[in-house]
């Protein structure tokens, strides 16, 4: 389905709602923050150990909205989390013996 069409009502919206503008604007700064963060992450570390905290952060983001919103987690989910917690931490443990950092 395309929404092309429903460009022009957008605008219009941008125009007479300052909320929606300000929430677009706010949520474009705070997207463009965080990449400049990811980057300068990126310069002082590597990108694997970037991907390796960011998997991190979402597994931690997934668990943290469950409990605030009280979801229960399906056993499919708790497994994703864990597999996700265990490869950060197995990555952080190989970094350790082989850097010794």
């Amino acid at each position: 389905m395309k929404e092309g069409h429903k460009w022009s009502g957008f605008v219009e919206l941008m125009k007479t709602n300052k909320v929606v503008s300000t929430n677009l604007i706010t949520s474009g700064l705070y997207f463009y923050l965080y990449n400049e963060l990811a980057t300068l992450t990126i310069k002082k570390t590597n990108a694997v150990t970037q991907s390796v905290a960011n998997t991190a952060k979402r597994v931690i983001v997934i668990i943290g909205v469950a409990l605030v919103l009280g979801e229960s987690l399906a056993p499919i989910k708790l497994l994703g989390c864990t597999i996700g917690i265990g490869g950060v931490m197995l990555y952080s443990l190989i970094d350790k013996i082989v850097y010794g950092k």
